[in-house]
């Protein structure tokens, strides 16, 4: 598994000018939903935590459909399959950098949202681990499905239609969270929309690395 995330997280750093473009790509979705609500302070503070996670679902989808676009270049995927190794490691290993990836972009958008909507906040720390949290909801079944989806032409309209409505629970308590984080918690719910956020990450953590090697070998 360390040999698999250290493969992948090379790979991103040689591909890092895709990791700017998701960057922009998601900073541009931001203004555009800033765009959309108009010139209401008032409403652009109170839903930037879904404009946030909005932005960030949609650049997840083209960093995900690409991270198996190595692999898919003169079967090196099958190549990684006949080593003597458990497809769990490979999976855990492309999982754990596909989720750094997202929480480095979680992190890097935040900015960006504080500026067009002054969405300012003191529990940055809070804020962090919600992010983590939430970047990891997306990538632990976002890997198993790019997985599924390497081999189709159409990977980047199919991968969303099968991510989309799997990740509502996780997608929903993420923003819940953020914008508690954001406008305050004076009734202390953020802690159970964080602890939903977790088990959901623990289920699918755990489900979809049992499923990714029949997944592969089909």
């Amino acid at each position: 598994m360390i040999a698999a995330l250290r493969k992948e997280l090379l790979l991103q750093w040689r591909s890092r000018a895709q990791f700017l473009a998701v960057f922009v790509f998601g900073a541009a979705s931001l203004l555009l939903f800033s765009f959309a609500v108009g010139p209401n302070a008032r409403a652009l503070r109170t839903f930037s935590a879904g404009f946030l996670w909005l932005g960030l679902l949609l650049s997840s989808t083209l960093t995900l459909a690409e991270s198996f676009h190595a692999e898919m270049e003169n079967r090196a995927l099958e190549g990684l399959l006949l080593l003597p190794s458990d497809p769990r490691a490979l999976y855990y290993g492309k999982a754990i950098a596909n989720w750094l990836q997202l929480t480095l972009l979680g992190f890097a958008l935040v900015p960006v949202m504080v500026v067009l909507y002054d969405a300012g906040t003191l529990e940055l720390a809070r804020l962090a681990v919600i992010i983590a949290l939430g970047a990891a909801g997306l990538s632990a079944p976002g890997t198993l499905y790019a997985a599924m989806t390497s081999q189709v032409k159409a990977k980047q309209t199919l991968l969303p239609l099968l991510l989309f409505p799997l990740i509502v629970p996780a997608l929903l308590a993420s923003v819940k969270a953020t914008s508690l984080a954001i406008l305050g918690d004076p009734m202390a719910q953020s802690r159970s929309w964080m602890a939903l956020l977790a088990a959901f990450d623990l289920i699918y953590w755990s489900l979809c690395g049992l499923l990714y090697g029949r997944v592969v070998e089909e």
